[in-house]
């Protein structure tokens, strides 16, 4: 397992992270996994004796059961050092203020996922989705206090677009407070509309990138084929509706390639998948998840996987997003002065 610096922190995160939404199967959640304590346990197990130092989680994860899960598995021990994140601001509850930036909302959620931890601090914090109706300053004032109380260490967006990722930053830098050392994005083969400005300001600003649902669901995995794209017991027969699909016969071209090269080195779509998205600018670290350990284990080995840079290319190629405007202008007017943010987003294939 490698590990690599979450942005321009100086804490170390193991490129592959373990994703825990499957812990509880409570409520919706349920059409994504059901792991108990004892299989939660086998996982986390399994993934800390590969080198896995980071599990990732939310106060809204089955209302919680998520959270708990881990801190019965933990008991208040953190093997090697092991490191948790977890996000507020999604609806945990029916009263008015049960969601959102608020004060209130994120010192009292903080708090209540400490308890089912069972931890006295949350490594990275994770801003779950953008609150457009509190201002900024209240929000970042109270995660600036919730580090300097020693509640949380690193805060992190999740979600954000680009403008308010940089609103953010300044709003931060203006007032010396915590800034955000990282954002949680989905980010595919299929799916890489965060090149356009979620990269290129990871580069910039020296935000580590988290990658969440980093084989779509499962659509990448390698189990869904342009033959056969039904599978019972999947979170999407059982509704699940992310990541949104809007080109069918592209993620099948892209699936094709994915295939011929896992096929070819004798390994699964899954492994190509994320080392593929191991290779892209700022990502430090996948958040990795599965229903039962073989998933598991299968994810665990895309760690040791290096493509070749002609798989690279094919799977660039076949990926590859079009330049909209203004990207395509700056491509024919400005690439001489192109930097490593820019460069995230103009590198062509």
């Amino acid at each position: 397992m490698d590990y690599r610096y979450l942005g321009r922190s100086g804490l170390k995160v193991s490129t592959l992270t373990l994703g825990t939404m499957t812990f509880g199967g409570k409520g919706k959640f349920a059409s994504v996994g059901n792991s108990d304590v004892n299989e939660a346990r086998r996982i986390v197990d399994a993934c800390v004796e590969r080198g896995v130092n980071l599990l990732d989680t939310a106060n809204v994860y089955s209302g919680g059961v998520s959270e708990e899960i881990i801190g019965e598995v933990l008991n208040g021990k953190r093997p090697n050092d092991l490191l948790i994140a977890s996000k507020a601001r999604l609806r945990n509850g029916d009263g008015p203020n049960d969601s959102g930036f608020s004060r209130y909302h994120l010192i009292r959620e903080c708090e209540r996922s400490l308890k089912r931890l069972r931890t006295d601090v949350i490594d990275i914090y994770f801003m779950h989705q953008w609150d457009g109706s509190t201002p900024l300053d209240e929000m970042l004032e109270t995660l600036d206090t919730l580090v300097k109380q020693g509640k949380i260490r690193y805060i992190g967006c999740s979600n954000f677009s680009g403008w308010h990722i940089m609103k953010a930053m300044e709003t931060s830098r203006a007032n010396h407070w915590q800034r955000f050392v990282t954002q949680q994005i989905h980010y595919t083969l299929e799916a890489r509309e965060a090149e356009y400005e979620l990269l290129p300001i990871a580069v910039d600003q020296g935000l580590g990138v988290l990658v969440w649902s980093p084989l779509a669901g499962g659509l990448l995995s390698g189990k869904y084929r342009r033959d056969r794209t039904q599978q019972e017991g999947t979170r999407f027969t059982g509704g699940w509706t992310e990541p949104p699909i809007r080109d069918e016969a592209r993620l099948w071209d892209i699936v094709d390639v994915l295939m011929d090269i896992a096929d070819n080195r004798g390994v699964s779509g899954a492994q190509v998948s994320l080392a593929w998205l191991l290779t892209r600018p700022a990502v430090s670290s996948l958040v990795i998840g599965g229903r039962n350990m073989q998933q598991i284990e299968d994810n665990l080995a895309a760690a040791e996987l290096q493509l070749t840079d002609e798989e690279l290319t094919r799977l660039n190629e076949v990926s590859q997003p079009p330049l909209i405007y203004p990207y395509w202008h700056q491509a024919n007017l400005a690439k001489d002065s192109f930097q490593a943010p820019d460069q995230a987003l103009h590198h062509r294939v």
